[in-house]
């Protein structure tokens, strides 16, 4: 069980508005609250002269809002000395999920890079990871924003789902490798209108969550995590503008 806040047997999973500790029952109101809450998202974002990373947080805040009091903040701000990870591949430190997260909004905003890299700009967003749960959902409505402003869209509906987190997963583990952009490539098709989302997203398997493999946390004060972290980013391979790893995990302590 993920358990980033070391209370789910006195406030459920993620300390969720209801304290629901069943996390069937959470996945289900997280997929309603989505469809639910579509809408309004995809409006905002329809407004937004330029995403930036405060729009970001936003569209999680708008669509999960109702369930996690933590909605729209990222995990800098909710935990800021826990590392996250999922099996072998770890998420970035707390402290670049903002600068992960701008990066890829940096590329995205030029059309050619769009159309050319949305694996990359995906993978970028996906290594940011910055929320506790809810990242999936998030970036994928400002990807498709994003695509749209780019004259182009990604048939999520035609794509299968466990080659899809096989090849997300790939690319969060060598960015320099462009697998997720081949993977994209042959769902990537003419611009379609803001509305038609609205169907095409809230049917896309998988949102729900469920068999998803579990997140896991660990602080970075604990030396096995700190080296696990140092070496997943060596292997990794791609800084981040500005970014120290050894001084990020310095900080933490």
């Amino acid at each position: 069980m993920f358990d980033p806040f070391g209370d789910y047997a006195s406030r459920g999973y993620l300390r969720n508005t209801a304290g629901e500790r069943d996390l069937e029952i959470i996945k289900i109101a997280e997929h309603e609250l989505f469809r639910a809450q579509l809408p309004t998202a995809l409006d905002f974002l329809a407004q937004c002269k330029r995403i930036e990373y405060s729009d970001f947080l936003e569209v999680h805040h708008i669509l999960f809002s109702a369930l996690y009091p933590w909605a729209g903040k990222d995990r800098n701000t909710v935990l800021p000395d826990r590392s996250i990870s999922k099996g072998e591949v770890y998420f970035c430190h707390p402290k670049d999920c903002q600068r992960a997260i701008e990066e890829g909004l940096s590329f995205a905003q030029d059309k050619k890079q769009m159309s050319e890299r949305p694996g990359f700009i995906m993978g970028m967003f996906a290594y940011g990871h910055p929320f506790l749960d809810g990242n999936g959902r998030a970036m994928l409505l400002v990807h498709d924003e994003l695509c749209f402003r780019a004259n182009m869209s990604i048939d999520w509906v035609g794509t299968d789902k466990i080659a899809y987190l096989e090849a997300l997963t790939r690319e969060i583990e060598d960015p320099h490798a462009g697998l997720l952009d081949q993977y994209l490539r042959p769902y990537i098709g003419e611009k379609i209108l803001r509305n038609q989302w609205l169907e095409s997203i809230s049917i896309l398997p998988g949102l729900d969550g469920v068999n998803a493999g579990a997140d896991a946390s660990a602080q970075y004060v604990d030396p096995k995590v700190a080296e696990s972290y140092q070496a997943f980013e060596r292997r990794r391979g791609y800084k981040l503008a500005e970014q120290n790893v050894s001084a990020l995990t310095k900080d933490s302590k």
